[in-house]
Formats: structure tokens, C-alpha cells, sequence
């Protein structure tokens, strides 16, 4: 993906930031602001948010590399960008077994960053509501980026599962890509 630079390198797999990450984040911290808040407070939790928002993408891609790398499928960068993140992968999966268990790593990893967001929820709700609101938030988009992923159309992680099952199932690959 061109236009984005360079962040660093964590496990080894290049991340990069990609020019239109900047506009998502402005239009997610503003969308944020509460106006009861104080204005240092609203757009302290609305970068906070944001920043933790898109922490919960790159883990979600994250996820989604290291089990492709466990599955020997060598993973070269993970690319942040205005519908989220995109892993580049040097190539497919060698098996549906593979390919099941990486398409499925990322939303299971939403889900388990929602609970845990729902957790940080649950015990501060009445004790410090501006990081309350945060992490429901957090919990909320984390759930709806689990359910969208797992929409069963290509290249969604949902049509990788429905992919590989069909693979699984046919012994198809170039089959079951065209009906996924």
C-alpha cells in the first residue's frame, strides 16, 4: 500500500501507517468530544480513545500474523489506513486447517479486547466516568469489528472462514475463492 511510512518493527513484521489513518483519527477524536466534559478532558479522552482504538486494530492484524506465521505463511507488514488494517502476506495458505485458524485469530481477538474493555467498564462505571464512557466505547467497537469481519463475503475474515470451509470440504482452492 503506498503512501504510508514506516512505524518500526514488532515480531519481526514491519508496521506501517498509512496517510488516510490520520483523517479516521481526527473524525473518530472529534466524534468523541462530550460536551459536558471539560475541553482539555474531552479531547484528552477523545485522542486517548482513538489511539486505543486503533491499538485494538493493529492487534486485531497482529493476531491474524502471528498465527499465519505459526502456520509458516510469512507475514512482510501490517499497513493501518482509514477501514482499519490490511497484514501483507508473501503468500496464501497451504491448507484450509492454515487458513481457518488465521482468518479467525483477528476477530477472536476483538472479542476478547471487547471483554476485556467491558471488564475495565463494569468496575469503574460509577467511579470515573470519562474513562467509563472510554471503555465502553472500546468494548462496543470491538464487538461491531468482530461481528463485521465475520461477514461471510471475500476478503472479510467471514469469507476467509467460509473459504477455507469450502476448501476444506471440496479440496477446491481456486473454487471455493471464487464462491467465497
Amino acid at each position: 500500500m503506498g503512501n504510508a511510512f514506516n512505524l518500526g518493527k514488532l515480531f519481526g513484521i514491519q508496521f506501517r501507517l498509512h496517510y488516510t489513518w490520520f483523517i479516521i483519527f481526527i473524525l473518530i477524536t472529534v466524534s468523541l468530544v462530550y460536551p459536558d466534559w471539560s475541553s482539555p478532558l474531552y479531547w484528552a479522552m477523545g485522542i486517548v480513545t482513538s489511539l486505543l482504538f486503533f491499538a485494538s486494530i493493529l492487534a486485531h492484524e497482529l493476531a491474524h500474523s502471528l498465527v499465519g506465521r505459526a502456520n509458516n505463511i510469512p507475514i512482510k507488514s501490517i499497513t493501518l489506513f482509514i477501514f482499519g488494517g490490511v497484514a501483507q502476506m508473501t503468500r496464501e495458505a497451504r491448507s484450509a486447517g492454515a487458513e481457518l485458524k488465521m482468518a479467525a485469530a483477528g476477530p477472536a481477538c476483538s472479542l476478547v479486547l471487547a471483554g476485556l474493555f467491558y471488564l475495565v467498564y463494569l468496575f469503574i462505571q460509577d467511579a470515573v466516568a470519562p474513562v467509563a464512557d472510554m471503555a465502553f466505547w472500546l468494548f462496543f467497537i470491538n464487538v461491531a469489528l468482530a461481528v463485521f469481519n465475520l461477514i461471510p463475503g471475500f476478503p472479510l475474515d467471514g469469507g476467509r472462514v467460509f473459504r477455507s470451509i469450502l476448501w476444506q470440504v471440496t479440496g477446491n482452492y481456486e473454487r471455493s475463492t471464487r464462491i467465497a
